[in-house]
């Protein structure tokens, strides 16, 4: 293995492994604030260079945290499919970009490697692509679950109803609800980030959320995104769930500093199992972002694209139903402006396909970053192009509990438009049936939330 190369002359060595993999990033805020990040374009395309010309066994052979202390490290080496791994072991991360972008190499090949690979494979191969690479090769693969309904399937793309709430009024969260649900959205989820953090805030919203559900025969998931022993304390006490949540992050150092253990996982896992209300079988639900372990000194010196990848190995061993991102939601400490964003978006969409992971993506950002809402729309086109499988919807792209922005009510039914997608096919049945949509178009009555307030039924 090869740590340095020359380029004009001029000679640049790295020390390790994870020196090289940070270093080939492209420029991340949160990278260069940790002492990690090339310190020119020039150090950053030797780095890359070197990275290409590794094998993909190198990168397995040098995980970002050391097997015996970490549990993420270890259920991701010990998941590897040993025939998968055989087959491309001795390709250098470079020849195997290439064969992801061959136009030969089909949604299948790429689902058998995948079982082959860790995240720090996934991650050097990431760091070799363009945006447009991102996207091309995320566009191949198309990753299912199901909990009440299918999502994932080739030519829909999904929208994650956000009705959040500063006080976690239940009236106010119920006319925001109305609201999204009147543009089409919540296909994927009905999903609400509490005030609150207990179980009997939980408890009491997720009563509305199935009330709602049952009253107007919405095919669709329902979840609050508590911490995840109020959920489960909450789901004890009778609470209707169909998915429980959790943020991760790439090392069991950063999931201990979020107050859970993989142990709390499975527990949560197997009660929503029993006293669950989704048919299942994929009854998870995981957030990340980019930086989440810098914030807890538990990225152990490895960049924050190599830890994210890190985090969807983890996701992985819990056949989530939904995992998504949430890419500028920490700030510009970690992705500095839209271009770090659209890129960290695209990277975490790519990884988690490559990885076999249910992927969606919050295109949102902070106001004090350098990023506005076209950086957004954007983004969100190119991970629709890239078979994203869902998006975040919040009234007006303002989230007034989070305070940040992301994408409207209304957004996810212009992509589908432009695209010629469609939302999760029982939802949009249910759509017809209401009259927000025709002939996959949104009828003149969207965007009306007095359908719901009516005394008249379907």
């Amino acid at each position: 293995m090869i740590l340095k190369t020359t380029l004009a002359g001029r000679t640049y060595a790295f020390k390790d492994v994870k020196d090289v993999m940070a270093k080939a990033n492209e420029q991340k805020s949160g990278d260069v604030l940790a002492g990690l990040a090339a310190e020119t374009d020039s150090e950053r395309i030797a780095a890359k260079e070197v990275l290409a010309n590794m094998l993909m066994s190198d990168l397995r052979e040098h995980p970002a945290v050391d097997y015996d202390i970490d549990d993420v490290t270890r259920m991701d080496q010990d998941g590897v499919d040993t025939a998968q791994y055989n087959r491309i072991k001795n390709m250098t991360v470079g020849e195997f970009r290439e064969w992801l972008l061959s136009y030969d190499t089909t949604e299948a090949d790429i689902k058998g490697a995948t079982r082959g690979m860790t995240a720090e494979m996934v991650a050097g191969v990431a760091k070799i692509m363009s945006n447009l690479d991102l996207v091309y090769a995320a566009h191949k693969i198309h990753v299912e679950s199901e909990c009440n309904t299918v999502a994932g399937r080739r030519g829909t793309f999904s929208t994650r109803l956000q009705p959040n709430h500063p006080t976690d009024d239940v009236e106010g969260i119920t006319a925001s609800l109305y609201e999204g649900l009147s543009y089409g959205c919540g296909d994927m989820l009905i999903g609400l980030n509490p005030v609150n953090d207990t179980s009997a805030s939980c408890k009491a919203i997720l009563e509305r959320f199935d009330d709602v559900k049952r009253r107007w025969q919405i095919p669709t998931q329902i979840c609050v995104l508590a911490h995840i022993t109020a959920q489960m304390e909450a789901v004890r006490q009778g609470a209707p769930t169909d998915l429980i949540f959790q943020s991760i992050a790439g090392s069991q150092k950063g999931n201990e500093s979020f107050g859970f253990t993989t142990e709390t996982i499975r527990e949560a896992q197997a009660l929503l199992r029993e006293k669950g209300t989704a048919k299942g079988p994929n009854v998870m639900y995981f957030e990340t972002g980019q930086g989440s372990e810098l914030s807890s000194d538990s990225h152990f010196g490895a960049d924050q694209v190599t830890m994210e990848a890190r985090c969807y190995a983890y996701a992985k061993q819990f056949q989530p139903f939904m995992v998504n991102t949430v890419v500028g939601f920490i700030g510009p400490e970690y992705l500095y402006d839209s271009k770090q964003v659209m890129r960290a978006g695209l990277e975490d969409h790519f990884m988690a396909k490559l990885s076999g992971i249910p992927m969606g993506c919050d295109c949102c950002y902070t106001n004090h970053m350098m990023a506005d809402q076209n950086d957004l729309e954007t983004l969100t086109l190119s991970l629709a192009a890239a078979g994203c499988n869902y998006v975040i919807g919040v009234p007006a792209t303002d989230d007034v509990m989070l305070n940040y922005q992301s994408n409207a009510y209304h957004d996810a039914a212009a992509v589908r438009e432009v695209l010629g997608l469609h939302p999760i096919a029982e939802f949009e049945r249910w759509c017809e049936r209401v009259g927000i949509m025709e002939n996959g178009r949104l009828t003149d009555r969207a965007g009306d939330p007095s359908i719901f307030t009516e005394r008249s039924g379907l």
